[in-house]
């Protein structure tokens, strides 16, 4: 990961309802676009927040988190069967070339924005496959989430996801969030 890792110590935060001020299931399902037979992974999955509400809409949903003491967490709340709780970091997945047709991740691109990452990320994402980044701006307030020097601007993150060799089909900026959309 990149700056850092949720801690642990306050994974509660990461189920408090009031997160989806900065993304909505309906939201994230609508950039998302999942087929109900689809395979795609939450990258930086936590507690499981949007995993449990996408896990509906897929075939299989991976919830790939850095720390394990996260998916503990995530089964005391009972993972849905069709998920799988994966420990990896997102610069290495355990998944084949082309396995994924889709990925997202909310609230976490700052955390793990390498080359290293985005590339297998592009590796494991399927041609054509949809990924979907919906993160902290540099642009917000800074009064959610990190600090400001921690965060990347929609442009930067457009340039970053166009070097790995996607193409950007959205991006939507808000107040604290901007949301990117793009194609392997």
């Amino acid at each position: 990961m990149g700056f850092h890792t949720f801690p642990v110590e306050r994974a509660s935060a990461l189920d408090d309802p009031s997160r989806y001020r900065f993304c909505s299931r309906e939201e994230l399902l609508e950039l998302l676009g999942p087929d109900p037979g689809a395979t795609v992974a939450d990258l930086g999955s936590g507690t499981g927040f949007y995993a449990t509400d996408v896990a509906p809409f897929v075939g299989t949903l991976h919830a790939v988190d850095v720390q394990s003491a996260m998916h503990e967490r995530f089964r005391e709340h009972g993972v849905p069967a069709n998920v799988e709780p994966v420990t990896a970091n997102v610069a290495s997945l355990p998944f084949a070339d082309g396995d994924l047709d889709g990925a997202f991740s909310v609230n976490t691109h700052h955390e793990y924005a390498t080359d290293e990452a985005l590339a297998e990320i592009a590796r494991v994402l399927r041609p054509g496959g949809r990924l979907v980044t919906v993160d902290w701006s540099a642009d917000g307030t800074g009064d959610d989430g990190p600090p400001l020097d921690e965060r990347f601007g929609s442009e930067a993150v457009v340039a970053q996801l166009e070097e790995a060799g996607f193409s950007v089909d959205d991006v939507r900026e808000r107040p604290e969030t901007v949301a990117v959309v793009a194609r392997r």
